[in-house]
């Protein structure tokens, strides 16, 4: 929306920004401007600071009680610069002095746009972190909402759990959340890693020790079973137990009968054990390195975490929920990812899981030149990705097809993931929003009826 009392000057910034693509409504005064927006809604106002009626400032306060608010950039005479200050003050995003440099001013329209879409993202997905966490867990996606639902299902039971993913995963967070939604919340969760605990210590630690049992066992020691008596106990990489201690767990599992080293009875607990590997264990029986009686005990509830690269859908959430952590932890005014950089992050496939993605978020903020992260603020190895396989949606099971068709399929595809919103779809797709139209339209599928709050870029105009 262009509020500007000069005819001519309102007539000449309507021509130039309705030819560079944009959408506009021109106004004389801010009493027609406020007419104007009960029924109409603006992404950005251009607006002079001296009006009849009211003046820019007043309808800048009038627009900030607004739920969506548009952004606002004031234009001034030269004589009054203090004024347009005072509205950057008041929540101007901008501001122009005349005469208005026509080019100047489709630049920062473009940038004051471009700042208001990042912040409505950043605000979308802050509430769908909110609304996405479970238990310290945050996803959307249809794997992971299954997880959810298991844990809710299988939390309230008390039999033993284990708990697959490889390295990165989340096992643990699982776990707790397990754990959280137990009859047990109240009492201990006890974490211990079996692969960091000396082979010669495990039976003390878990089992604990009378005093004089062996040299050194001045003092006697609980142990970690009977730590966690009446709450959890998790065992991360079970895998990495010896099989002396493997039947040792197995009693326990049992009968809940717990004997400490060099003591002559056994004491009774009551612990859920869940436990978790990132290992085959099927593999681990036959090669005789695990019990199979073990396994199938544990086995009573199995939950499998997939690994990021299947379900990507959750990278931008995750991104952005550790952005905040670290720009808060590391006190860094970042405030949002890039769509370029965003795109690089989900076509990586993460090895590491989401371990790896807090470490590169964690280096992105803490390399950061601005208040956004850009691609260069990435590490080599995710810049330098390898394409991930097109999933079976596109590609089919097997049937030969058009180059013409799997573009088609693609787009449909990219469209479903993000929820029918073209200018993410776009923004997946590496395209501009008027090639994706003209796409859909040879498909043969409506196009919204929507305004196009941005010019066109060199890329839309070399692909037309």
């Amino acid at each position: 929306m262009v509020i500007e009392d000069d005819r001519a000057l309102r007539e000449l910034l309507r021509d130039e920004l309705s030819d560079a693509g944009y959408s506009v409504i021109s106004v004389s005064s801010a009493e027609d401007a406020w007419r104007e927006l009960q029924h109409s809604a603006a992404a950005l106002i251009v607006s002079d600071l001296c009006l009849p009626w009211a003046d820019g400032l007043e309808l800048l306060r009038w627009l900030k009680g607004l739920t969506n608010a548009p952004a606002f950039i004031v234009v001034t005479a030269f004589g009054t610069i203090e004024q347009a200050v005072e509205a950057i003050k008041q929540g101007a995003d901008d501001f122009l002095t005349k005469p208005i440099d026509l080019q100047h001013l489709l630049v920062r329209v473009e940038r004051v746009l471009e700042t208001r879409r990042l912040r409505h993202r950043i605000k979308q997905l802050e509430s769908l972190v909110g609304s996405d966490s479970f238990h310290g867990m945050i996803a959307r996606s249809r794997p992971m909402r299954s997880i959810f639902d298991a844990v809710r299902r299988i939390g309230p039971g008390d039999g033993p759990l284990l708990v697959i993913g490889e390295s990165g995963t989340g096992k643990e967070l699982v776990a707790r959340a397990v754990h959280a939604e137990s009859r047990r919340a109240k009492n201990p969760f006890i974490a211990v890693n079996c692969a960091g605990v000396p082979a010669d210590l495990l039976e003390s630690e878990f089992f604990g020790h009378i005093r004089g049992a062996f040299t050194g066992a001045s003092q006697p020691r609980r142990g970690l079973l009977r730590q966690a008596n009446g709450g959890t106990l998790f065992l991360d990489e079970i895998g990495e137990m010896s099989p002396a201690l493997q039947a040792k767990l197995l009693r326990v599992l049992e009968d809940g009968s717990v004997r400490p080293v060099g003591a002559d009875i056994t004491q009774q607990v009551d612990v859920r054990v869940i436990a978790a590997t990132n290992r085959d264990l099927l593999d681990a029986i036959g090669s005789g390195a695990f019990r199979a009686d073990l396994y199938y005990r544990l086995e009573t509830f199995q939950i499998r975490i997939p690994p990021l690269r299947e379900r990507d859908e959750d990278i931008e959430l995750l991104a952005m929920r550790f952005l905040k952590h670290f720009a808060e932890r590391l006190e860094r005014p970042v405030q949002t990812i890039n769509p370029s950089a965003l795109r690089t992050l989900t076509g990586y496939r993460f090895p590491g899981n989401v371990r790896e993605l807090a470490n590169i978020i964690e280096r992105a903020v803490t390399l950061c030149r601005s208040d956004t992260v850009h691609e260069e603020d990435l590490p080599d190895r995710v810049r330098e990705r390898t394409v991930r396989a097109l999933p079976p949606e596109v590609i089919g099971h097997g049937e030969v097809v058009s180059l013409e068709e799997v573009e088609g399929r693609y787009i449909s595809y990219v469209l479903a993931r993000c929820a029918g919103n073209k200018r993410q779809a776009a923004e997946h797709l590496g395209i501009g929003r008027r090639t994706l139209y003209r796409k859909l339209a040879m498909q043969g599928t409506s196009l919204p009826d929507e305004p196009y709050l941005g010019p066109k870029s060199k890329r839309d105009e070399s692909s037309e």
